[in-house]
């Protein structure tokens, strides 16, 4: 299919760079650090054709095998949202984590955080590639799953992991910044990290709660039952909470810098495995979104 190769050509974009923030860092070079953002937003545009070329393509098939389903390229989303399963999600997550940046980059001009983000970013799309659903089938939804919840669950979290890796980046970068000295342009460039830290875990806890319940909601359609204690829901909560501690230490214990940085880069580990970890290692209801 076109958008797998065009999903394979923005791996390679997104390592280019990765490679030129490296490069920007190390010889503290601005106009390296701005071409990497623009190949950033050039492999975010290439994604973007790449996800609606696919939809695409599903609503071409519905027409060819399902005349009486077939319809609008909106209305084929409510029967194919392009994350049913590994591969797809694991393009969007990249997707949703690079597009997140670059509004923080516009913003704030943090681009030393950009290279933890680039590279999360390529290994996605490179993970995506090396699984076993590389060049998978288009299909949708089985019939069970099937419901108008499932773009508002879908993109509320991954909204989330997203937010979490970008909180993630920052803090990568801010340990590395804090290694540097306390000179006065550092200590305010830390700051702006701690406020991006901050900033992002908070939207990112608000969407992960969003997407707890709305998957509750749309749990109750498809199974019947709002709250099972499937794996992926028990982790959600998990992650959910660990972050609640996290907004805990810093109103309550007035943890800011460095044990904010930790506590974000810990709670990013516990996102992935809540992710990734639960669909490889564990089974459940939510076992749709492996890569078998």
């Amino acid at each position: 299919m076109t958008n797998i190769v065009l999903f394979t050509a923005v791996t390679y974009v997104f390592f280019g760079a990765f490679l030129l923030y490296l490069f920007s860092l190390a010889f503290r070079n601005e106009r390296a650090a701005k071409a990497a953002a623009l190949g950033l937003a050039l492999g975010w545009i290439m994604e973007t054709i790449g996800l609606v070329m696919r939809t695409y393509e599903f609503s071409r098939q519905m027409m060819e095998k399902m005349p009486e389903k077939a319809g609008s390229f909106v209305t084929s989303l409510y029967y194919y949202f392009p994350v049913t399963n590994l591969y797809e999600s694991l393009v969007f997550f990249s997707w949703t984590t690079v597009v997140i940046y670059l509004w923080i980059d516009y913003r704030y001009k943090a681009r030393g955080m950009g290279a933890p983000v680039a590279l999360l970013a390529c290994a996605s799309m490179a993970y995506a590639a090396l699984s076993k659903s590389s060049g998978s089938e288009i299909e949708p939804l089985v019939p069970a799953l099937q419901s108008n919840w499932v773009t508002i669950h879908v993109i509320t979290c991954f909204l989330a992991y997203a937010f979490f890796a970008v909180s993630f980046g920052a803090s990568i970068y801010y340990i590395f910044v804090a290694r540097r000295g306390d000179q006065t342009d550092q200590q305010k460039e830390r700051d702006v990290l701690d406020g991006i830290i901050y900033k992002t875990v908070v939207i990112g806890f608000i969407l992960l709660a969003i997407g707890i319940v709305t998957g509750a909601a749309w749990a109750d359609y498809a199974w019947g039952s709002y709250w099972s204690w499937d794996a992926k829901e028990t982790w959600s909560l998990i992650t959910w909470l660990v972050y609640a501690a996290f907004l805990h230490s810093r109103f309550a214990l007035g943890w800011h810098g460095r044990r904010s940085a930790i506590f974000s880069i810990i709670g990013f580990g516990v996102t992935l495995f809540c992710y990734l970890g639960v669909n490889l290692v564990l089974s459940g209801l939510h076992s749709y979104g492996s890569p078998e």
